[in-house]
């Protein structure tokens, strides 16, 4: 079942799962903005394999020893701008075992040698230098990692395209899943429309919208957009 719903996610942006979680009622848990792809073609989905990097390269490979093909390992380096905390040869290694991609709350070194391999990486950017110091390795290492303001764990799913990073619960995945594909669906007919003339406004009813606001003045648009999504209207 999981599988399967993992596969779906190819077929969603992660604006769609962010709407997703929206008409869902789930928290939207976005990495910040400066996680970028090394290319904008990159993308990857899959169960969270979390790794916390104390500054050295083997925790990585400890990872993969107890990782399961189409993770995605998710680094936290607590977002340091000072150190690039994976580079090629660790790219190579974690693509070699299987795991989607990698998404880095830190910096990358050896961008060009990433570029070529064509590993889906995400990170915050590109440094020479690697880590400079060698902390102590917390119990939790393997558990959960910190991307921005949000702990991930292998609870959860995480998507990442040139739209930036988005964090999903696996058992709200189900429901997002089919909330967002109903969105991704919608905005396709909307699209359709538009191309064929017809303006966003006349679609949404946008007159009735403003009407309506008018004699209730707490009435918001997203409101709207779901009242003439239930009554099949767009």
């Amino acid at each position: 079942m999981e599988e399967t719903l993992i596969r779906q996610l190819d077929d969603l942006t992660t604006p769609h799962l962010a709407d997703g979680c929206l008409r869902s009622g789930v928290p939207v848990r976005c990495g910040p903005s400066a996680l970028r792809p090394l290319t904008a073609a990159m993308r990857c989905a899959g169960r969270v394999r979390p790794v916390r990097h104390v500054g050295s390269i083997d925790v990585y490979f400890e990872a993969l020893e107890h990782a399961a093909p189409g993770e995605v390992m998710v680094v936290d380096n607590g977002g340091r701008t000072d150190e690039a905390c994976i580079g090629d040869i660790v790219a190579l290694e974690v693509r070699d075992a299987g795991i989607a991609g990698m998404v880095i709350w830190g910096l990358h070194r050896d961008a060009a040698e990433l570029m070529e391999i064509g590993f889906p990486v995400f990170s915050l950017g590109a440094l020479p230098t690697g880590p400079q110091r060698l902390h102590s390795r917390p119990a939790d290492m393997f558990v959960r990692a910190g991307v921005g303001g949000h702990a991930v764990s292998g609870e959860d799913v995480v998507v990442a395209d040139a739209n930036g990073v988005i964090f999903l619960p696996v058992d709200r995945l189900s429901e997002i899943v089919t909330a967002a594909t109903a969105y991704r669906e919608t905005e396709a007919r909307q699209l359709r429309a538009m191309r064929d003339g017809r303006p966003y406004r006349r679609l949404v009813r946008f007159g009735d919208y403003l009407e309506r606001r008018g004699r209730e003045p707490g009435y918001g648009f997203r409101q709207h957009l779901k009242d003439i999504e239930a009554a099949g209207e767009v």
